[in-house]
């Protein structure tokens, strides 16, 4: 049988992969200490399938992987501190662990016998730079000029980090495919992001109360994760995504904020007075991939609509986390 390993499995994204290489006939291994993950019952139903098994590691330890074998075709690598508070909270930290976890990563994949291909997942926010100069084009391509924000702001630390990410993979002598993620959502995806946010205070406020919403104007395009998991799996089977940076994410529809507040209202099923408040410090105003390119390289096409993907989120976390306040969910 053949078999991946996920470094940082046990996450978000990582599940969702991983049950789809599971379909496809992979024994995965999935490599995470659980410090934002949570061992959840999706992880639980993945494992007990006896196709995917969990390793505790610490991906910081050069040796953490050093007991694992040499006869993996895939390796990807999720693991990072990731989310905008946590990279303002720990800069320096954030920096320095995405770079340690990275490097035993690269180090097994150099040694596999059979190696087909080892996934880095990058950030949208290597374009960050360009966009505050006004030099992005909108929807960004993957050959966007890229350059530096300011090296003094802590949230730039996260995106120094996956760009030192991308040219240690391209230096690593192993065949690599670099993703650059643009706001994908979905279940499992902890509470910290836009829309599980919103999701939950909508959840929350009272019918006919108010929902306060940051950034109203701020336009952004969301990929559901089903979408995104689906253009990982295909770049991964593809011969020709070997090599190349892709962007993973929607190109349309593109929509402000508030208008995303608008649908998170009609998925909750309330009535709801949108309240605008000021635009958050450091946050892009428009964020929108050109996916031209993965389109060309994988032939996937996205599915699910950003409607139906609320709704499928809210159902999730309404199920498993908002009525419930000891569920496990990711930080």
């Amino acid at each position: 049988m053949s078999k991946a390993l996920l470094a940082g499995g046990g996450g978000f994204i990582g599940v969702h992969l991983a049950r789809r290489l599971v379909e496809d006939g992979y024994r995965v291994d999935l490599v995470d200490d659980f410090s934002r993950g949570v061992p959840d019952e999706a992880l639980a139903g993945l494992t007990s399938s006896g196709a995917a098994r969990v390793l505790r590691r610490d991906l910081t330890r050069e040796d953490s992987l050093d007991d694992v074998g040499d006869d993996y075709e895939l390796v990807v690598h999720l693991a990072a501190i990731v989310g905008v508070r946590h990279v303002l909270e720990r800069p320096l930290e954030t920096l320095r662990a995405n770079v340690l976890m990275l490097l035993p990563a690269l180090a097994f994949a150099r040694r596999q016998r059979g190696l087909r291909r080892f996934l880095f997942a990058s950030t949208s926010e290597v374009y960050a730079g360009t966009l505050e100069r006004s030099l992005l084009p909108v929807p960004t391509p993957e050959d966007a000029l890229l350059a530096l924000p300011d090296l003094g702001e802590p949230r730039t630390s996260y995106m120094l980090s996956k760009l030192y990410g991308e040219a240690l993979c391209r230096q690593a002598g192993v065949p690599f495919t670099i993703v650059r993620p643009h706001n994908v959502y979905g279940p499992r995806m902890g509470l910290s992001h836009v829309i599980p946010e919103l999701l939950h205070r909508a959840h929350a406020a009272p019918d006919g109360g108010e929902l306060e919403v940051f950034s109203v104007d701020h336009r952004r395009t969301f990929c559901y994760v089903d979408d995104a998991v689906g253009m990982l799996a295909a770049a991964l089977a593809s011969p020709a995504c070997e090599g190349e940076t892709l962007n993973i994410g929607r190109q349309e529809p593109e929509v402000s904020i508030g208008e995303l507040a608008g649908l998170i209202v009609d998925a909750v099923g309330k009535r709801l007075t949108i309240v605008p408040r000021p635009a958050t410090a450091g946050s892009p105003a428009r964020r929108c991939p050109d996916m031209s390119k993965t389109r060309a390289l994988t032939g996937f096409e996205p599915a699910v609509d950003l409607e139906d993907g609320i709704s499928r989120t809210y159902a999730w976390y309404a199920a498993h986390v908002f009525d419930d306040p000891s569920a496990a969910v990711a930080r």
